[in-house]
C-alpha cells in the first residue's frame, strides 16, 4: 500500500473532507525551493514551491545554517518546561524580536514577549491580553472587538470570533463566537482621498458607537492574507491607530502572515509607520521549519496586566518557549540581519509582476496584483482548486490556490529564473482551467 492510500485511510487534511476527495502527493525530497513529488499512479514530479509552505519557508528547505541550529540545539536539550524555568535560546529570541519590532520616538516600544504554539494561539493570547488591560484599567465591560471585513486571524475560537462573520471560513459556528464588531473592508491601495475619507468616517463613527465595550481594534497590516489576499492602503492603518488612541483602546496589528519582509518591509505596518500596542507573529519566524509564534506588548500594557487582579496573564502552553524552534528561530532571523532579503523580495515581486501581468488578458480574470514577494491572479469565479493544483503541478510548479485566487509567496532565495517559471506555471494553470 502506497503513502496516499495509507493516508486516505487515517488521515485527515486542512479545509478537507475525511474522505479524501482532492488529489494527494507525496513529499519524497525538498531541497531549496525544490519539492520531488510522487502522485497517486507513482509518477514522480519535481516542482518548484511558489507557496514557501504556507508561507513559512522563506530561506528554503534544507538551508544549512538553520539545519546547523536545530542539531547544536539537539545536542544539548529539545525541550524543557517554561514555567519556573528559562534558557538562552528563548532569551536570545526574545531580544531579536525586541531589537527588529517596528519603533517609533512617539510611540512605547514593544518589549515584553510571550511566546506560543501556533499563530492562532498568539492572537488568543493578544486578545486576553487586551481584556485584562482592559479590566486591570477600571473598564471591564470592554470585553468586545473591533476588527474589519476580509480578516482572517486563525482557527482557534477567539480568533475565529475576530475573523470576517460572513465570507469567512467560520460561518458554520455562528452560536459559538463572539459578538464583535466589524468595520468594512479598507479600500484598496491606490483608492482617491474621497473613498479613505468616506471609510474613516464610518469606522470612527462605529467606534464612537462601541468605545465603552471594545478592548482592542484587530487587523492584518496592509495587506489581508486568507481573507481575500487584499492590499489596503496604508492610511487605513493610521486613521485606525488614531481611533485606538482617542478611545482608550488597544491596536493589535496581527503580523503572522506579513512579518519578516514578506510585504517588502520587515513588518507590514511599518508601511504606515503605525507602532502597534501588541504584535502578533509567526508563519516565518523559524523559516518554516518548526511551529513557534509570539505575541509582543508594550511595557505599559505588560506592567498593566501584571498589577491587575489576576496578577498575571492568563495563559501558559505546554511547549511554550520550546528551546529547538526558539534556536531555530534566532538563525532565520540572523540570516535577515543584513538586509539582503530586502532585495530578494524586490527581485521576486518584480518577476511575479513581470510574469503574471499576461493573465490580465484572460476572460477569467478580474486583476492580478502583487505586493513585495507576493503575486495574486483574482478569479471571476470560485477556482477549481483540484484542476488548478493539478495542471500546476503538470507545467513544474506547486500551488494551493483557494476561493477565487491563485497565487504565489515563493521562498526568498528563489532565483529569477526560478520565480519566472513559478508565474508562467500560474498563469499556464489557469488558462488550461478557467480558459485564457
Amino acid at each position: 500500500m502506497s503513502v496516499i492510500q495509507r493516508d486516505r485511510a487515517s488521515l485527515w487534511h486542512p479545509y478537507a473532507p475525511a474522505s479524501g476527495s482532492l488529489p494527494l502527493w507525496e513529499v519524497e525530497d525538498a531541497d531549496g525551493v525544490t519539492l520531488r513529488l510522487r502522485d497517486e499512479t507513482g509518477r514522480r514530479h519535481e516542482v518548484l514551491d511558489a507557496m514557501s509552505s504556507w508561507w513559512a519557508v522563506i530561506h528554503g528547505y534544507r538551508n544549512p545554517v538553520l539545519d546547523a541550529a536545530a542539531k547544536r540545539q539537539l545536542d544539548t536539550f529539545s525541550h524543557v518546561m517554561f514555567g519556573g524555568l528559562t534558557h538562552e535560546p528563548a532569551v536570545e529570541l526574545a531580544e531579536r524580536l525586541v531589537a527588529v519590532a517596528p519603533s517609533a520616538a512617539d510611540r512605547p516600544r514593544l518589549e515584553r514577549v510571550f511566546l506560543a504554539d501556533s499563530g492562532s494561539v498568539s492572537v488568543e493570547v493578544a486578545l486576553k491580553l487586551a481584556v485584562q488591560f482592559q479590566t486591570a484599567s477600571g473598564f471591564p465591560r470592554r470585553q468586545r472587538f473591533l476588527s474589519i471585513r476580509g480578516g482572517y486571524h486563525g482557527d482557534t475560537f477567539a480568533a475565529m470570533g475576530v475573523c470576517d462573520p460572513v465570507d469567512g471560513m467560520h460561518s458554520a459556528f455562528p452560536g459559538l463566537l463572539a459578538a464583535n464588531v466589524f468595520a468594512a473592508r479598507p479600500p484598496a491601495v491606490g483608492a482617491p482621498p474621497g473613498e479613505i475619507a468616506e471609510w474613516q468616517a464610518h469606522v470612527e463613527d462605529l467606534a464612537a458607537e462601541h468605545a465603552n465595550e471594545l478592548a482592542a481594534i484587530i487587523v492584518e497590516p496592509v495587506l489581508q492574507g486568507a481573507g481575500g489576499m487584499f492590499i489596503y492602503a496604508a492610511e487605513c492603518l493610521r486613521i485606525l491607530r488614531d481611533i485606538a488612541d482617542r478611545h482608550g483602546i488597544l491596536l493589535i496589528l496581527d503580523e503572522i502572515a506579513t512579518g519578516f519582509g514578506r510585504t517588502g518591509e520587515l513588518f507590514a505596518a511599518q508601511h504606515a509607520g503605525v507602532v502597534a500596542d501588541i504584535m502578533c507573529v509567526g508563519k516565518a519566524l523559524t523559516g518554516g521549519y518548526l511551529t513557534l509564534a509570539a505575541m509582543l506588548c508594550t511595557g505599559d500594557v505588560a506592567a498593566r496586566v501584571s498589577s491587575g487582579g489576576a496578577g498575571a496573564l492568563l495563559h501558559g502552553p505546554t511547549f511554550m518557549g520550546n528551546p529547538l524552534a526558539c534556536s531555530v528561530a534566532n538563525a532565520s532571523l540572523g540570516i535577515l540581519d543584513d538586509g539582503a532579503w530586502r532585495s530578494d523580495v524586490a527581485r521576486i515581486g518584480s518577476g511575479l509582476a513581470a510574469g503574471l501581468e499576461a493573465a490580465n488578458a484572460f476572460d477569467a480574470v478580474k486583476e492580478v496584483r502583487t505586493i513585495g514577494a507576493v503575486g495574486v491572479i483574482e478569479l471571476n469565479t470560485e477556482v477549481d482548486v483540484a484542476a488548478v493544483t493539478s495542471a500546476a503541478v503538470g507545467h513544474g510548479v506547486w500551488l494551493r490556490p483557494f476561493r477565487n485566487l491563485v497565487y504565489a509567496m515563493p521562498a526568498y532565495i528563489s532565483s529569477a529564473e526560478e520565480v519566472r517559471r513559478m508565474a508562467e506555471g500560474m498563469v499556464a494553470a489557469v488558462a488550461e482551467v478557467h480558459g485564457p
